[in-house]
Order: C-alpha cells, then sequence, then structure tokens
C-alpha cells in the first residue's frame, strides 16, 4: 500500500509538473508575440520621425500635408479646441433612454453609469465631451507627481492595466466597494486598447475622478498615448460607437491623456508608476516637466543641437519656441518674431535666469499681438505652468532629457540582472535591475515601487527583494484563463494585501464534475490559442523561413535536422522561445530526425488559406505587414473618416518613394489610386489602401 501511494504520488507530481511546463511554454509564447508586436510599433514611428527629419517638401502642399500629417493636430489652442469640440450646440432628443449627466457630479449619475453600461447602453456624445471638458479641466490644476495619505481613509486600492476589459473593472467594485471618501483608489495607466469597452471604462474612472478628486488618482501608461491607440484599437472603438461625433471625442480625449499625472507617492514612501525607472530617473525633473507637451511619448525625436538648447513650450503646445544658442530665423508666416539675443553662458545662473525670462517676456507680448490679446487678460495658469515660472534659477532640461524621462518610467520593465540597459524586446524604455531600484529608493527615502505594464499569471509578482510590486488588474488578457487580475490594498503600515479574481462567466457557471477537469482543459484551451497565433507568426515569415533553412541544407535537399530547424526559426523570429521545447506542437515527428521545410511550410499555408482566400505569397506579406499598413493608414487619415483623399494618397505615396530612392510620377501615381478606387467615390478605404500594397508586391 505504501510503495503504490508513493507511486501515484510521483504520478501525480509528473503530471502537475507536465501541466506547468505547458502553461509556462505558453505564456512565453503570448508575450514574445505581444512584445515583439510593440517592437514593431516603435519601429514604425522611428521610421516616420526618420521621415519628418529627412523629407524635404518640394511645395507648400506638400508642406502642408507633413504639417497636418505629423505636427498640427498634436495640439489645439485653447479657445480652437473648445470650439471644435463645443458640446453645448448638441441637442440629446427625448427617444434618447440613456443616463444623463449634469454638472456638478454627484454619486447617483456614477451608479446610473454603471447601470446602463451593465445594460450594454450608450452614453450621448453630448454628455462625453462635457465629462471631457470637465475632466481636462481638474487635471490640469494636478501635479506630475499626485500625493496620497492612508491618514484620510483607512487603506489606498491601486489597481494595475484594465486594458478595456470593463467586467474586471466591474468585479473589483463589486468586490473592494466604489471609490468614496473612506475608499481611495489609484488606477496605474493602461485603461484603454485591446478591450472592446475602454471608452466606458475612461467615462467611469473620469466620472468617479471629478466626484471624490481627493479619493480617486489617475497615473498615465504607455497606452495613454494617440500613436498608440492608433494600432491597437481604442481609436477605432470610438470611432464606431460614435459615427457622428467620433471625431471630436477622439481629439478631446487625445488633449485629456496628455494632462494625466505620471506617479503617485503614497505617504512619501510608496511609488506607483506605470511602467518603472531607469539610473538616470529624477523625481525632481518629473515634477516640473510641462507633462502636456508630451501628446505621445513615441514622438519624441532627437534634435542636432550645436550648444545646449533651451525649449519653451506654451501651455497646450499653443506654440513652441526655441531659444537656440546661436538663434533661429523667425518663420516667414510668423514674421516679425522677436529673434532671441545670444544666450549667456550656464555657468552664471543668474545671468541665465534673467536671458531666460526676457526671452519668455518678448515671446509672450509677440504672441499676445499676434493674436490680439490685451495684457488685461487673465491667463489660465496651470500648476505645471506656476512651477516653471517659479523654479527659472534651478537647472534647464532639453525637451530630449525631459522625453527620456517620461518615456522610461511609461515604459520600462525589471530585470533580476544588475544594470540598466535598453529594453530591446519592447523597443521603447529600459530594463532596470536591483542595484538601480535600490539607488532610487535610497535617495528618495521610499520604501518600495508598485507598476504595471507587464502581465502576471497570478495578476501580481514580487522582484527585486520585494522592493517592486507589479500588479496587473485585467484577468484572461490573452486568453479565458490565460492569467488572474489582481490589485493590492494598502494601510497605514503599508503592507500589502492582495485580491484575486478572473472576470470569466465560463468558470463561474461550472458544476462541481466539470471543475475537477477544468485545469485540464482551460490549459489547452489556452495553449491552442497560442499555438495558432505562433503558427501565424511563422506563416508571416515564410520567405525569411526558406532562406534561413537552405542556409543548413547545402545540397538542397529539402530537408534538415530539427535541431537546424530550432536554431534557423529562432534568428527570424528573435522571440527567444523554447523552440526544441515546442517542436512536438508545431512539427510532426519524423523517423529519421530530419524534416520536410517545404511541406511543413506548406501545411502552415493550408492553414492560413482556409481563413483568407488570397494568394499564398501576398497573404504571408498582408500577414506580416497588416498591423503596419493599419497604423500608417490611420496616421494619413487625420479626421479618422476610415478614408483617405486622393491628395493624402499621393503625398503619401511621394513621401514614401522619396525615403525608398524610386522615382514616381504624378502620372503613376494617378493611375494608381484610380485603379485602386474601385467604388469611384473619390476617396480610398483600408481595403483599398490594402490593394495598393498588392499592386505594389505584385510589381516588385
Amino acid at each position: 500500500a505504501f510503495k503504490a501511494a508513493v507511486l501515484i504520488q510521483r504520478w501525480y507530481r509528473r503530471y502537475v509538473a507536465r501541466l506547468e511546463m505547458r502553461r509556462r511554454c505558453t505564456w512565453r509564447i503570448f508575450q514574445s508575440i505581444e512584445y515583439a508586436c510593440e517592437q514593431d510599433q516603435i519601429k514604425l514611428h522611428n521610421f516616420f520621425s526618420y521621415l519628418m527629419d529627412h523629407f524635404t517638401p518640394s511645395s507648400s502642399k506638400e508642406r502642408d500635408f507633413i504639417s497636418r500629417m505629423f505636427v498640427s493636430g498634436e495640439s489645439f489652442k485653447e479657445a480652437e479646441l473648445e470650439k471644435y469640440c463645443d458640446y453645448e450646440s448638441m441637442e440629446v432628443p427625448d427617444s434618447y433612454t440613456g443616463p444623463r449627466l449634469s454638472f456638478p457630479l454627484l454619486p447617483d449619475h456614477a451608479t446610473a453609469l454603471l447601470e446602463a453600461f451593465k445594460q450594454k447602453q450608450q452614453l450621448h456624445a453630448r454628455y462625453v465631451l462635457n465629462l471631457l471638458h470637465e475632466t481636462r479641466k481638474h487635471l490640469k490644476q494636478l501635479p506630475n507627481i499626485s500625493h496620497v495619505s492612508t491618514c484620510y481613509s483607512e487603506e489606498v486600492t491601486v489597481c494595475g492595466d484594465l486594458h478595456g476589459q470593463l467586467d474586471d473593472l466591474f468585479l473589483i467594485f463589486y468586490k473592494n466597494g466604489l471609490p468614496s471618501p473612506s475608499k481611495s483608489y489609484v488606477f496605474n495607466g493602461d485603461f484603454v486598447d485591446r478591450g472592446k469597452q475602454s471608452l466606458e471604462i475612461l467615462i467611469v474612472l473620469f466620472t468617479f475622478l471629478l466626484i471624490y478628486p481627493k479619493e480617486v488618482h489617475l497615473n498615465r501608461g504607455n497606452h495613454e498615448d494617440h500613436m498608440v491607440n492608433l494600432r491597437y484599437g481604442f481609436a477605432k472603438e470610438v470611432m464606431q460607437k460614435y459615427k457622428v461625433h467620433g471625431k471630436k471625442i477622439l481629439k478631446m480625449i487625445q488633449n485629456v491623456f496628455c494632462w494625466l499625472p505620471l506617479a503617485t507617492l503614497i505617504d512619501q514612501k510608496v511609488l506607483v508608476i506605470h511602467g518603472g525607472i531607469s539610473d538616470t530617473t529624477d523625481l525632481d525633473m518629473l515634477e516640473k516637466i510641462q507633462r502636456n507637451k508630451f501628446i505621445s511619448v513615441l514622438r519624441g525625436k532627437k534634435r542636432k543641437e550645436s550648444n545646449r538648447n533651451v525649449e519653451i513650450q506654451e501651455i497646450n503646445g499653443e506654440s513652441k519656441v526655441e531659444a537656440d544658442a546661436a538663434g533661429n530665423e523667425a518663420a516667414p508666416s510668423l514674421s516679425p518674431q522677436p529673434r532671441p539675443a545670444q544666450a549667456p553662458s550656464m555657468a552664471n545662473r543668474l545671468e541665465f535666469s534673467r536671458w531666460v525670462r526676457q526671452t519668455v517676456q518678448e515671446q509672450i507680448e509677440w504672441c499676445r499681438r499676434l493674436v490680439d490679446i490685451s495684457e488685461s487678460e487673465e491667463e489660465e495658469l496651470t500648476y505645471s505652468s506656476v512651477v516653471s515660472l517659479t523654479d527659472l534659477d534651478g537647472p534647464c532640461w532639453t525637451r530630449q532629457e525631459e522625453w527620456k524621462q517620461i518615456l522610461d518610467i511609461l515604459w520600462s520593465d525589471p530585470m533580476p540582472q544588475e544594470g540598466c540597459r535598453v529594453n530591446t524586446v519592447r523597443g521603447g524604455g529600459c530594463y532596470f535591475g536591483p542595484d538601480v531600484t535600490g539607488k532610487i529608493l535610497e535617495k528618495y527615502n521610499l520604501q518600495f515601487l508598485i507598476r504595471s505594464h507587464e502581465c502576471k499569471q497570478e495578476g501580481y509578482e514580487f522582484c527585486h527583494n520585494r522592493k517592486v510590486l507589479t500588479i496587473f488588474s485585467a484577468s484572461n488578457y490573452y486568453e479565458i484563463g490565460s492569467n488572474r487580475g489582481a490589485y493590492v490594498k494598502l494601510g497605514p503600515d503599508l503592507v500589502p494585501h492582495f485580491v484575486q479574481y478572473q472576470a470569466n462567466k465560463t468558470a463561474h457557471t461550472l458544476t462541481m464534475t466539470q471543475r475537477q477537469g477544468f485545469p485540464v482543459a482551460l490549459i489547452s484551451r489556452v495553449e491552442e490559442s497560442a499555438f495558432r497565433a505562433l503558427r501565424e507568426k511563422l506563416f508571416a515569415h515564410t520567405s525569411a523561413l526558406i532562406s534561413a533553412f537552405k542556409a543548413y541544407d547545402k545540397d538542397d535537399t529539402g530537408r534538415i535536422t530539427l535541431s537546424n530547424w530550432a536554431t534557423a526559426v529562432e534568428s527570424v523570429l528573435h522571440l527567444g522561445l523554447p523552440w526544441r521545447m515546442l517542436r512536438p506542437q508545431l512539427v510532426r515527428s519524423t523517423a529519421d530526425g530530419m524534416l520536410e521545410y517545404r511541406s511543413w511550410l506548406d501545411d502552415l499555408a493550408v492553414e492560413q488559406r482556409s481563413q483568407e482566400h488570397i494568394q499564398s505569397s501576398l497573404l504571408e506579406v498582408i500577414y506580416r505587414n497588416r498591423s503596419n499598413l493599419e497604423t500608417i493608414f490611420r496616421i494619413i487619415d487625420r479626421d479618422h473618416s476610415g478614408l483617405i483623399s486622393f491628395e493624402e494618397f499621393h503625398q503619401t505615396w511621394k513621401l514614401f518613394s522619396s525615403h525608398m530612392n524610386i522615382e514616381l510620377t504624378d502620372d503613376s501615381i494617378n493611375d494608381l489610386v484610380r485603379s485602386i478606387d474601385f467604388n469611384k467615390d473619390g476617396n480610398i478605404d483600408f481595403n483599398e489602401f490594402l490593394e495598393a500594397f498588392r499592386l505594389v508586391k505584385q510589381s516588385q
């Protein structure tokens, strides 16, 4: 009996170990593909930044197009934004049965919104714009780093990424209670993208923020970024839900995002930031940055500087004045802009401070004359602008230094090794080690850091000797059953208490008998989804894989060893996956240990063609580039109408052709645009845009 018990125990442990290994492999696949996609996003916008720096417009039309595509539209003047997003002129019809908002907001309004969203109702565009307008006014008065104390409420609840999963937010409120004077919340960024109810989450959070401004705190995440929203679904979601006023809502949200605070400090001891830190993180600098300048962190560009430049940007990016050491010529359209005097040496702080004040005053007076504003008119001051004006005698940072500070706290991840290095996996931010964490904690007298940004299987995870806590609140992030969500509660003793959950109706309705086999079935379902995504990734790189396989197949037999297969696949995809362990799920077993790679790739193509009836070689290219193409399309489609005009298409094609050193005449571009405008409506939609890509690919 004893031997039988030991044998059963051994079998069981082996079975559990295999299940855990399958779970970890599945997790690695999901995470590697997600981070590779983020790399593509960074590379795409680095490419556009390169184009902006090196493309010389040959006409005023091209100059206007580049300006409209990349520069203007980033920010409106105060008056322009309010006029553009004028909610007061919108009428709410009598037939509207959804919730109604009146300001100032009351707790009953929040309760009504929650009930309405549970019933799949939609808030009228007038109320959405009104809410965004009031939220923006409130956020502008907040510091870059919010301060929270457990003295006023018994505990503070910190939530991580929600990513448009409204059910998770409902579950948090159900378990932990709604925000109230005795229930403080910190939501640590990434409210939007990926999920289908990002806008509803924003509406709920902004509503509670206005009702309880001292108890609800919102940090900016890397997805509170207009350029990221173009790729990961939030911009598309807004336009689908609000077809008439979606453009106005998006523009207002874009402006609200850049006013979100960058961090939260709990009892001066716990720093809550979205991503992480670096060896150059400076909380003093973060407190004084005009955060609204950085509408998209992905748009930070290195500027060529002969000497140290001082950049001063007005509130909301209304006008930007660069005081260069050599002095820059004013644009002809803005003449007669005052030319700044020669900048004194930075060594003489007092003299340099006076020069900055004088230059700022001259530029403000010129701007007033330009827009016909009298000096007697009152100007609205924000918290960050007041800090900047009162700290002119302090250190002066370049925009590049400020941009890197924000990029690091929004995009960085911890690593177990010592030091700080570039985050090549995500493509942005850095990896920081326990030594970097220790130095920051010691410098600012902190106990530990709370960050989000990474999906964790249990919803939370400690690292760096429990000095860094990752909290992630979107359960079932990759697939149903892939991970739990969690939030953390901190009392006056600052000891973290975790609550885990899974907002999954399927799991909740299982009987006891079904639950006994549930882990296996769930892992199999998640595993199947992961391998499906991995096969798509492999298929999208068919051509590169063939080249890599041929390098090992010197005699052109069409066969390679399984070991060479694993090495070649990693050399092409760069996902860092254990390919030898994953091989049984991807490659049929072979008797002699050799793989016929062409038939294996043909099987992948058949699997994808069953879903898309397109030529295999073209389908491969579209699979590999579709996300980038859709992002490019949305960047060109400045008004988010889902259509590109002939002129925008024409200018874009000239932009790309100049970068690739391909000579294209105006007539050839016009012929192309006419040939892909299938419905002859004078505009190009996304499917027609893909058709242009197909035609060019075929001609190559």
